[in-house]
């Protein structure tokens, strides 16, 4: 499922082309719990909450296409970190498929990982769209059809 929704993600995105470069591209996803991913969201973002997902990218998005260049035939792209608890509580309030809730999560992480983000309401349309297009190839409904807000 991991493999699926990062490789989806890429695949709406304008980074595409590094699924298919001479080179092995490596991000790691962790299915995590509240009190972690608190404790994460707190040091690394200033929020004392849990929320459902964090990224932690290894590459600046501008330097992206130069993953080409690596010494050794291998680029981490960054990590992924899902907070079980929250991931499985908003599923249940949603009433969607808590797996299609997670791939949703990792799309939006992947994004997050190529240099999506959603400070401000262009940002958060535009990354918005890519993660709906990613969904689309999975067979998974648009998230945001009913709310504007994002995750």
């Amino acid at each position: 499922m991991a493999a699926r929704s990062a490789s989806a993600a890429f695949n709406a995105s304008p980074h595409a082309g590094l699924l298919s470069g001479s080179f092995s591209l490596e991000l790691s996803v962790k299915l995590s719990d509240n009190a972690e991913v608190h404790s994460l969201n707190k040091a690394y973002r200033g929020k004392d909450k849990p929320t459902n997902v964090l990224s932690f990218p290894q590459v600046q998005a501008d330097l992206l296409e130069t993953l080409a260049n690596t010494d050794d035939g291998e680029a981490l792209l960054g990590d992924i970190i899902l907070a079980f608890e929250t991931c499985h509580d908003e599923a249940s309030q949603k009433t969607i498929p808590f797996s299609d809730h997670v791939s949703h999560l990792i799309v939006h992480g992947t994004l997050h990982l190529l240099g999506y983000d959603h400070e401000n309401n262009a940002e958060a349309a535009h990354m918005e769209q890519c993660e709906t297009n990613a969904l689309a190839t999975l067979g998974i409904a648009n998230p945001y059809a009913e709310t504007t807000q994002s995750e």
